[in-house]
């Protein structure tokens, strides 16, 4: 699984011009299934992102994870996350993970994150989102099971 992570002092993501997902101080997590992966992936994606130090402590470092922090999380999910860029100029999608078991995985993430004690809201899977975000930093991770 493919996941963007960023640091947000607050997200919300919108359908249809209505309020769907929203969190404050915490993180917007875009994630993506890849063919081939697996309900343990993520799962362990999800430990991961709860245990992520790039908070900052007292000291103003990046010390502090999710977990530390009480943080909560809006959790999107966001196909193109598997683009393909290496010929041409128009990226190509077929290493994602077609949509009932991306849909399945991205739910499995999110209750993942729920059963590690975050708050979680998500976006709706395959919709046509608008996501308003304040990144705090700006903090960006990448982060891919597969590698």
């Amino acid at each position: 699984m493919r996941a963007l992570v960023q640091r947000v002092a607050h997200a919300r993501v919108d359908v249809d011009g209505r309020t769907i997902g929203q969190c404050g101080a915490g993180l917007l997590v875009l994630v993506c299934a890849m063919q081939g992966d697996t309900p343990a992936q993520a799962e362990a994606l999800a430990a991961k992102i709860h245990k992520l130090r790039i908070f900052r402590d007292g000291a103003g470092k990046m010390n502090l994870a999710l977990k530390d922090t009480g943080g909560d999380a809006l959790v999107v999910s966001q196909f193109t996350l598997a683009a393909d860029t290496a010929s041409g100029n128009r990226p190509g999608f077929s290493s994602a993970a077609r949509p009932e078991d991306g849909e399945k995985l991205y739910l499995q993430f999110a209750n993942a994150l729920r059963n590690l004690g975050v708050g979680v809201e998500t976006g709706a899977f395959g919709a046509d989102m608008a996501v308003h975000l304040v990144n705090d930093g700006p903090v960006t991770i990448w982060l891919d099971t597969a590698a």
